[in-house]
């Protein structure tokens, strides 16, 4: 008499074959998203369908860029400042790129100390992150003024192509507005952190359950998101 050996759900001779094997891949990958909170999914959502739009805008530069007839203006030329009498190129750019990589690492830190529920620590990170974001949103705004004085305008600019001006107002100020954006909601959370909101679990916006601080990690996802764009347009823009 032969023995009838069961097999678990999963073993593969059991999984339908064909379209319908596709289709029972394709949905078992819910499984992998049911502990995720509602506000985590929601932000790597956004995430996603802003790398859309930063990838739009870039590959529109690139196409500008390679499709005119003019000479494109150089970015060592464009970008550069005079300290002690002699131009330094992308100097400006420089800091600004190393301010906001920076903020990251303070913003990961933050995170840490935030599951460690340590909230004055979390809060400290979180303002530090939001100084550096601020400073380099200030910076950004003197390199647009320098520029400015200087003749560069959306429809023309003194160094050559017209569409360098359009490209460089929309791309870094689309960034900078997400930048101000995400120091505005850091300085938010930070003082929510700070009061002992998430420990209270006191009434309000973005307030979880008790000694919950997941919306530290979901404001980080979106600070690293914010810095990992800059880095593109860094070289995109500014190395090219």
């Amino acid at each position: 008499m032969t023995e009838s050996i069961e097999r678990p759900a999963s073993d593969p001779l059991l999984r339908p074959v064909g379209l319908r094997g596709v289709a029972a891949d394709l949905s078992s990958d819910q499984r992998a998203f049911k502990n995720v909170s509602w506000g985590k999914a929601m932000m790597w959502i956004f995430l996603l369908s802003d790398t859309f739009i930063f990838g739009c805008f870039l590959l529109a530069y690139m196409t500008a860029r390679m499709s005119t007839t003019v000479a494109w203006p150089n970015p060592s030329e464009v970008f550069a400042l005079t300290i002690g009498g002699k131009e330094i190129p992308l100097i400006l750019i420089a800091i600004m790129t190393f301010v906001l990589i920076s903020s990251s690492g303070t913003m990961a830190m933050a995170v840490n100390f935030g599951y460690r529920h340590d909230r004055r620590k979390t809060a400290a990170l979180m303002l530090a992150t939001a100084a550096l974001g601020a400073t380099f949103v200030g910076m950004q705004a003197f390199e647009w003024t320098k520029l400015i004085t200087e003749g560069v305008r959306p429809w023309e600019n003194p160094w050559g192509a017209a569409q360098f001006g359009s490209s460089f107002f929309m791309i870094t100020g689309f960034h900078g507005t997400h930048v101000s954006i995400g120091v505005l909601f850091l300085l938010i959370m930070a003082r929510k952190v700070w009061r002992g909101d998430f420990d209270q679990e006191r009434r309000g916006f973005f307030t979880s359950r008790k000694g919950n601080y997941e919306i530290v990690e979901i404001t980080g996802l979106y600070w690293h998101f914010v810095d990992l764009v800059w880095v593109f347009i860094f070289a995109f823009f500014y190395l090219w």
